[in-house]
């Protein structure tokens, strides 16, 4: 891997030749041992030598979600994408003859090649996919965690809070490798399931904390059970959300809920698939990305390349990771853009992801009368839920009519309203704009906030659930 200080600072032409350089010697060196990518450039005829730039990547097909996700059929194909060197491949392709030996030394294929670790995708295709890491990738985990902190310009003497929810997820051991990377004091919680929002906030309060790091709605949460119970969080400095999209409304309501007027409310932006998260530096800088780390491309739905800061599909191409390798990977996440011009923030030249970015997989088909259906971007309805100051939480419930399968789709809101909320406008006023944005008329349903959390399942699950589709399929 590059040097940070080095690399954060080279001009865009540079990074460039970095990464072709990179690329470049990935494939040669390491798409051989490659299950799956030797057979399709078998099959596509393409050379590994015929990979010397970034451009080249354009002779290779896409890879996609159903490429790799455990089928019935096939329940392990995603073994296929781990590097799997043998005696036979590394002397064919070794980078130096002459360090063959040193290769077939045990240790050394341990360290770089054995699977010791994994993640698992949360599951939105159909069944979750496990991500592997090697020793020698825990350690790029660790070293991408230095460098998260690094932008987000963490102090040594900082105290850190782990709320993420305790699994294996990237979320929470991105974090954990952060935090042990930066040699930060900090309690890893495992979430509200694990130690419960009563004891995070009494240790946030007794560790003078001053950073939290969690899921956005599970943060959102703590902090507002802080206030309630009159606790202290003065202290917390910054606040880190990973795990899902951050709309600035719920930055503002976290905002609110601190003390510390000059409080920072950044996020995170990662895939499992990834293997690695990004950061902002600042609430609308974008995610500084690793350039020795991956090669990201932004493609249109022809997927052909796009300008820079035009919106797109980010598509991934690790250029030094083991275990778990993706080559073109669609990730089906839409960008509004990628920057590789100097941050105006922090002034790194590291390429960026704009901030704006959706999932696809959040675009649900809606049969709003008997004849025809309809797409509906259920992402609108976070800006516009968590933008609402009159709203503690919400939850919504995607069902058919009456329960028949038969029938058209209707969509629930339910609601806690803050105390004190005007009822009738806000009924209204959401109502209007949720037609405006979608074509749907909501059904809006008030309980009370203790229901709410409960309907979420904030205490009790990994994750709450923010959106339930509840139709049962014919």
């Amino acid at each position: 891997m590059a040097n940070w200080r080095r690399l954060e600072c080279l001009k865009p032409e540079r990074i460039r030749k970095l990464q072709d350089s990179l690329l470049k010697d990935f494939i040669k060196y390491q798409i051989p041992y490659h299950p799956y990518y030797r057979e399709l450039f078998k099959k596509s005829k393409i050379k590994f030598s015929g990979i010397k730039t970034t451009n080249d990547l354009e002779k290779l097909p896409f890879t996609t979600k159903e490429s790799i996700a455990p089928s019935k059929q096939e329940p392990k194909k995603f073994l296929d994408f781990i590097l799997q060197p043998n005696r036979q491949l590394i002397k064919q392709h070794a980078a130096i003859d002459k360090k063959i030996k040193i290769i077939f030394n045990k240790k050394h294929i341990y360290h770089e090649y054995k699977p010791v670790h994994i993640h698992f995708t949360t599951g939105r295709s159909a069944m979750s996919v496990p991500v592997f890491y090697t020793p020698r990738d825990l350690q790029m985990l660790e070293e991408s965690g230095r460098r998260m902190m690094d932008v987000l310009n963490v102090s040594d003497n900082s105290v850190v809070i782990n709320a993420f929810p305790y699994a294996p997820h990237l979320a929470f051991w991105q974090a954990f490798y952060a935090i042990k990377g930066a040699n930060l004091l900090s309690l890893n919680t495992g979430g509200g399931k694990i130690l419960g929002t009563e004891k995070i906030l009494r240790s946030i309060r007794s560790m003078k904390a001053s950073l939290l790091a969690g899921m956005p709605g599970y943060l959102y949460h703590l902090v507002r059970a802080g206030k309630a119970s009159k606790i202290d969080l003065s202290t917390v400095e910054l606040v880190v959300f990973g795990g899902e999209r951050v709309p600035m409304g719920l930055r503002d309501k976290v905002k609110g809920y601190l003390r510390n007027n000059g409080a920072r409310i950044l996020s995170t932006y990662a895939f499992t698939e990834g293997k690695t998260a990004w950061v902002e530096c600042n609430e609308d800088s974008g995610y500084h990305l690793y350039p020795d780390f991956e090669y990201i491309e932004v493609v249109d739905k022809d997927g052909k390349r796009v300008g820079e800061g035009e919106k797109g599909e980010i598509v991934y191409t690790s250029l030094d990771w083991r275990g778990t390798v993706l080559l073109r990977y669609k990730t089906g996440d839409i960008t509004n853009g990628i920057y590789y011009e100097k941050c105006r923030h922090c002034k790194r030249n590291l390429p960026r992801l704009g901030g704006n970015i959706e999932r696809k997989s959040e675009y649900t088909e809606f049969r709003l009368t008997k004849i025809k259906g309809s797409f509906v971007n259920l992402n609108v309805f976070f800006p516009i839920m968590m933008a609402n100051k009159d709203i503690e939480e919400w939850q919504i419930e995607i069902k058919k009519r009456n329960n028949n399968p038969y029938e058209i789709d209707e969509l629930i809101l339910y609601v806690a309203p803050r105390k004190n909320a005007d009822i009738k406008r806000l009924k209204q006023s959401l109502k209007n704009r949720i037609f405006s944005e979608t074509e749907v008329n909501p059904s809006i349903i008030l309980v009370s906030l203790k229901e709410l959390l409960g309907r979420l399942g904030m205490e009790t699950e990994l994750k709450e659930k923010r959106i339930i589709d509840s139709r049962k399929k014919l």
